[in-house]
């Protein structure tokens, strides 16, 4: 999904095609090694305990089902999430059923913010909030990888489309 070239007007140009940050696949990744390290446990306290035979089987199942609870719908969120910047606005483009897309067109843009929590610094990524000044709330980039090079970025071509500058 995003913004592919057919949706792009006439003489718009892609600056950046960006995704969240791979961080939010962590969460979902401690769950496999955690509900992997249960599935192993049951199979060697099973006959420790004398718990029936099927009690391994059915402890993984569990864990196989749980591990697919909570890794494909953050998976999936990650890969059909874009920010896409190009020389004449900004589109947020999401949705695995239902797609979802917003845009702000550059020359409406006043307020470029970045926020970056601990973890955020840690990984190099952090929250950018495009306001427009209308009655809607920002549009909110979350876990934007580079967030300050992208704020420099979009104030710059902001500057560039402002018609009282041309």
């Amino acid at each position: 999904m995003g913004l592919r070239e057919e949706h792009l007007a006439e003489g718009e140009a892609v600056i950046l095609r960006l995704r969240t940050h791979r961080k939010v696949l962590l969460r979902p990744l401690a769950w496999i090694v955690v509900l992997g390290a249960v599935a192993v446990g049951s199979w060697i306290v099973t006959p420790m305990f004398g718990l029936p035979s099927w009690a391994p089987l059915f402890a993984t199942g569990v864990a196989v089902l749980l591990v697919v609870a909570a890794t494909i719908p953050p998976y999936l969120k990650w890969v059909t999430t874009t920010y896409v910047v190009t020389n004449q606005r900004v589109s947020l483009r999401t949705g695995i059923l239902t797609h979802t897309g917003r845009d702000i067109p550059l020359y409406r843009i006043n307020d470029v913010t970045f926020e970056k929590q601990l973890d955020d610094r840690l990984f190099g990524c952090g929250t950018l909030v495009i306001s427009d000044g209308s009655d809607r709330e920002g549009m909110v980039l979350d876990d934007v990888p580079d967030v300050e090079q992208v704020q420099r970025t979009l104030q710059d071509l902001v500057r560039k489309s402002d018609p009282r500058d041309n």
